[in-house]
C-alpha cells in the first residue's frame, strides 16, 4: 500500500465561476473519510472556502494550474495553507470517468500520497515584478509588429530607403517617410535639406531610393495609424520602465551580483530575478533549475532506444533571455571566459547547441551566485585555455603591473626576463 503523507488534506478543481473543493481526512487505522463542497469564484465565496478549510483543520491543498483562473483561489488561501500548484499533466484523471467531483477527488487522492509534484510559486513581490516584466517583454514585442508593419507599407509602394540608411526608424528616416506620405508633388531638393549630416549614404542615393514611388491613400493612412501606435507603446514601454525601477529597488544586490557577470544588463538583471526569485533554496540544484528552465536535454528513451534528447518547452520566458545574454557574452573581448568555451563546443557541436550550452553555465553561475551571494568569479579560469593574442596581451600587463610595484618597493628591474619580475 503507497504511504499517506498528509491525512488531511484537500483538492481543488479550478474552474473560471466555481470551483469544486474535497477534503480527505484519514485516521489512524488508515479509514479515510471524504467532504466535496462547490464554491463560487466571488470573493465572498472564496472565504467560505477558506473558513471550510480552517474548520475542518486542513492545512495543505492542492488545485490544478488553469489559466489564470487558479490566482484567485491561491490569493485566498496563500497565507492560511501550504498551497501546491500543480501541472494539469500530473493530475490528469481517466477519460470517460471524468466529472468536477471526481477530479477534485482524484487530485486529493494523489495528494495525499504525496505523487504530486508541484509548481514553483515565487513571492507575491516576485509575481508583481514578473508580470510587469512579461508584459514590457509583449509591449516591445508589438513594437517591433508595428514597425514590419511599416515597412511593409514602404515596400509595396516602392520607397527603398530602408535598403540605404542603417536605421530605418531613425530622425533621417522618419522625417523623410512623414514628408512623403503628407506631400502632394515630391521635391528632391527639399527632401536633401530633411538629410542628417552625419548618414554614410551620398544624399542623390537617399533620393534614387524614394524617386518613382507609388503610395497609395490607403497605404499612407496605414502609416499614420501605425505611428501612432508605434508612439503610443514607446511612451507606454518608457512608464513601464519607471515602474519596475520602483519595484527593483529592494533587489539592488541581488542585482548588482547579477551584472558583475559578462554579457547581463541591469535590464536583464531585473527580468532574470523575476523569473527565478531571489531564494535558490527552493530548487534542489543548479541542475534542477535549469532542467526547469528548459536548458537541457530531455529524457525520452524506450525499448533501450532514445528518441530525442532536444531541450523541452519549459522557460518560455527565461530560456530566450538567457539566449540573448549567452550572445552578449560571447562577443565581449575584454572579458573571454564565455568566449574562449562558446568556439570550443562549436567546433563540435555547432552554434545552436553551442550558445544553449553557454545559457545554462550562465544559469548554473547564476545559482551558485545567488546562493552564496558572491560576485562573478569562476574557479576554472584557467589563462592558459584562451588563445595566444589575449593571453600575450594579459601577461605583458601582469609584467607591466609587477615592475610598476616592485619599483614602488624600491627595487631595480633592469635586464630581467617577465619570468623573473612575476615571480619576484
Amino acid at each position: 500500500m503507497l504511504k499517506i503523507v498528509h491525512p488531511i488534506c484537500c483538492g481543488i478543481d479550478v474552474h473560471n465561476k466555481f470551483v469544486v473543493a474535497t477534503i480527505a481526512t484519514t485516521d489512524h487505522k488508515g479509514v479515510t473519510r471524504y467532504q466535496t463542497k462547490q464554491f463560487k469564484t466571488f470573493n465572498y465565496d472564496l472565504e467560505n472556502l477558506k473558513a471550510w478549510l480552517i474548520k475542518n483543520d486542513c492545512k495543505q491543498v492542492c488545485m490544478e494550474s488553469t489559466g489564470k483562473y487558479w490566482i484567485p483561489v491561491f490569493n485566498y488561501l496563500e497565507n492560511s495553507c501550504t498551497v501546491t500548484l500543480a501541472n494539469p499533466k500530473y493530475v490528469k484523471a481517466i477519460s470517460g470517468k471524468k466529472t468536477d467531483k471526481r477530479d477534485s477527488r482524484w487530485i486529493t487522492d494523489l495528494f495525499k500520497h504525496d505523487l504530486v509534484p508541484g509548481s514553483y510559486i515565487p513571492p507575491k513581490e516576485i509575481r508583481m515584478l514578473r508580470e510587469l516584466c512579461r508584459y514590457e517583454n509583449k509591449l516591445v514585442s508589438n513594437r517591433s509588429s508595428e514597425k514590419n508593419r511599416i515597412q511593409n507599407s514602404l515596400t509595396v509602394s516602392n520607397i527603398a530607403i530602408a535598403n540605404v540608411v542603417s536605421d530605418a526608424f531613425g530622425k533621417t528616416a522618419s522625417r523623410i517617410i512623414e514628408y512623403v506620405i503628407s506631400c502632394d508633388t515630391f521635391d528632391p531638393q527639399y527632401c536633401k535639406t530633411l538629410i542628417d549630416k552625419r548618414i554614410k549614404a551620398s544624399h542623390d542615393e537617399v533620393i534614387k531610393s524614394i524617386l518613382g514611388y507609388n503610395l497609395m491613400p490607403s497605404q499612407a493612412s496605414r502609416i499614420r495609424i501605425s505611428q501612432s501606435h508605434l508612439n503610443f507603446i514607446d511612451e507606454a514601454v518608457l512608464n513601464l520602465n519607471k515602474t519596475l525601477g520602483e519595484l527593483s529597488k529592494p533587489y539592488q544586490e541581488q542585482i548588482k551580483i547579477l551584472t558583475s557577470m559578462v554579457g547581463i544588463s541591469e535590464k536583464s538583471a531585473v527580468k532574470i530575478i523575476s523569473e527565478i526569485g531571489t531564494d535558490m533554496s527552493v530548487f534542489a540544484s543548479a541542475k534542477h533549475l535549469c532542467s526547469w528552465s528548459g536548458l537541457t536535454p530531455q529524457n525520452n528513451e524506450s525499448a533501450g532506444k532514445k528518441k530525442s534528447s532536444k531541450i523541452s518547452r519549459a522557460g518560455v520566458y527565461l530560456k530566450p533571455l538567457l539566449v540573448q545574454c549567452a550572445n552578449a557574452a560571447i562577443k565581449s573581448a575584454k572579458t573571454p571566459y564565455f568566449r574562449d568555451k562558446f568556439f570550443k563546443i562549436k567546433k563540435r557541436r555547432g552554434h545552436k547547441k553551442a550558445i544553449i550550452a553557454i545559457a545554462r553555465m550562465m544559469l548554473t553561475c547564476i545559482y551558485h551566485m545567488l546562493s552564496k551571494g558572491e560576485l562573478f568569479a569562476p574557479s576554472d579560469l584557467n589563462y592558459s585555455d584562451m588563445p595566444k593574442e589575449i593571453f600575450e596581451k594579459r601577461r605583458q600587463k601582469m609584467v607591466q603591473s609587477a615592475i610598476f610595484l616592485l619599483q614602488r618597493q624600491g627595487y631595480t628591474v633592469t635586464n630581467s626576463t617577465d619570468n623573473e619580475v612575476l615571480s619576484g
